[in-house]
């Protein structure tokens, strides 16, 4: 009886020391890919969100003033 058991509790050592070892290597296969993530959206040079707000802004800004120019155009003939 005491022969099964220590071989029990190396077998249940043995798993315990693989969960953790699994659970070390996914969480460092996870920190490798947002690392790698956050490499690639560095390289593409995206903008920020307001970046983009402003963008919008002006383009609708350039867009009004193309039309009353239009508008202009159009009364004078």
């Amino acid at each position: 009886m005491t022969k099964s058991k220590f071989v029990i509790d190396k077998i249940a050592k043995l798993l315990e020391q693989g969960l953790i070892s699994y659970k070390d290597l996914s969480q460092e296969i996870v920190n490798v890919l947002k690392s790698k993530k956050d490499e690639i959206i560095f390289k593409l040079d995206l903008s920020t969100k307001e970046e983009l707000e402003i963008l919008k802004k002006r383009v609708d800004l350039l867009e009004k003033k193309s039309v009353k120019k239009k508008s202009k155009k159009v009364k004078k003939s």
